[in-house]
């Protein structure tokens, strides 16, 4: 791996959604970019195929090479839903993976933000191995979904949360937008999930045209994301209680503790 590259983590395939400018702004500064899925996609033992084969297709598009899409959660075995209960095997494949790879110049992340416990699980494994391989000043996080001051079943999509930190605005030119709208649209194995996120996504890009990175912080992790009830709660996905207790457990086996930051 002699050229700088950037790594973008997705707990699934598809969430790729959330960072499509960001992957054609590394490429276009000339940055390999690579793509790891830290989970199946699928559960129960079902075969990830249709859902690679997506994500596949689209990251061809934005010009991503298909020797650097690693489905590293199919390899370890870890189901949709499962990632917050395999923190340790996330956290050991993508040590691994950096150490082999010296010229690395970006880590981007899953916002912390409170909505899918896969989101969140991935993102406290980033943020943790950047920090014990002083890699924190590479690492942007990027939101896909929250239920931040949104009640019921309502939810924001690709807006930062404000106790995430400064916002590092991403420009979307309007030939992209409508574009990445077309993106949204190559999941068909997901199509009851985009017919609630699909619509948000096109008023994001109608009357947005910015998406977002954030800096990352260590700290975060053991702060509930928002206050109120979290979407992952609402939707009784898991409990923060829950999440919340694995991650700390995880984040004490690494060192120096949080507490002395």
């Amino acid at each position: 791996m002699n050229a700088s590259t950037a790594l973008f983590l997705f707990a699934h395939q598809d969430d790729e959604f959330g960072v499509f400018q960001k992957i054609l702004d590394e490429r276009a500064a000339g940055v390999r970019v690579v793509c790891a899925f830290m989970t199946t996609g699928t559960v129960g033992g079902a075969s990830p195929e249709a859902r690679n084969r997506e994500s596949l297709a689209v990251l061809e598009k934005l010009g991503v090479k298909a020797r650097d899409m690693i489905f590293a959660g199919q390899q370890l075995k870890i189901d949709d839903g499962a990632l917050m209960y395999r923190l340790d095997d996330a956290a050991a494949w993508l040590r691994s993976w950096i150490e082999a790879c010296p010229s690395l110049r970006g880590l981007y992340l899953p916002a912390w933000e409170g909505g899918h416990p896969d989101h969140d699980s991935l993102h406290a494994v980033g943020v943790t191995v950047a920090r014990q391989a002083g890699l924190l000043h590479l690492a942007r996080q990027s939101p896909l979904y929250n239920g931040y001051k949104r009640p019921g079943q309502l939810f924001n999509v690709m807006r930062p949360l404000p106790m995430n930190g400064p916002v590092e605005p991403v420009v979307v030119p309007w030939g992209h937008r409508i574009a990445f709208m077309r993106h949204c649209l190559s999941y068909p194995t997901q199509r009851k999930t985009w017919i609630g996120l699909f619509p948000f996504v096109l008023l994001h890009y109608l009357f947005g045209g910015r998406d977002a990175t954030q800096p990352v912080a260590p700290e975060r992790l053991v702060s509930r994301p928002h206050e109120g009830a979290l979407y992952y709660e609402r939707r009784q996905f898991t409990t923060w209680a829950e999440l919340s207790a694995l991650v700390s457990a995880f984040v004490r086996s690494y060192s120096p503790p949080l507490a002395a930051i």
